[in-house]
């Protein structure tokens, strides 16, 4: 979940050279939700604010259906308030390295609750 197309399509090739795929790339809270329903995702990166609603606001709809591993991204890590206790956030900029680390504690998260 991206709402600037630039920035969306160089996470999503840096997520690619990592070994992941990337199913979707969506600017909204309704998309993401959609997609999520349909895709079934294993991880999600999640910029907190949107085009139109909040990342926060998605991830709480789509963990209605069960848990999915989350990376919350903000450019303003004090204003983001993750309402999952399981969440991990990333502060922007950051560098692949951070990441990659990211991914690790959300999906290593999942295997330790």
């Amino acid at each position: 979940m991206e709402d600037e197309a630039l920035l969306a399509a160089l996470l999503a090739e840096v997520l690619i050279d990592m070994g992941h795929t990337v199913d979707a790339i969506v600017a909204t809270e309704a998309d993401a939700v959609r997609a999520a329903k349909r895709l079934k995702p294993d991880l999600m990166i999640v910029d907190f604010r949107l085009r139109e609603g909040t990342g926060a606001d998605a991830v709480a709809k789509i963990l209605t259906d069960g848990f999915v591993p989350h990376v919350y991204m903000s450019g303003d890590r004090l204003n983001i308030m993750p309402r999952h206790a399981r969440a991990v956030v990333l502060e922007k900029p950051f560098r692949d390295s951070d990441l990659m680390r990211a991914i690790d504690r959300a999906v290593g998260e999942t295997t330790d609750a």
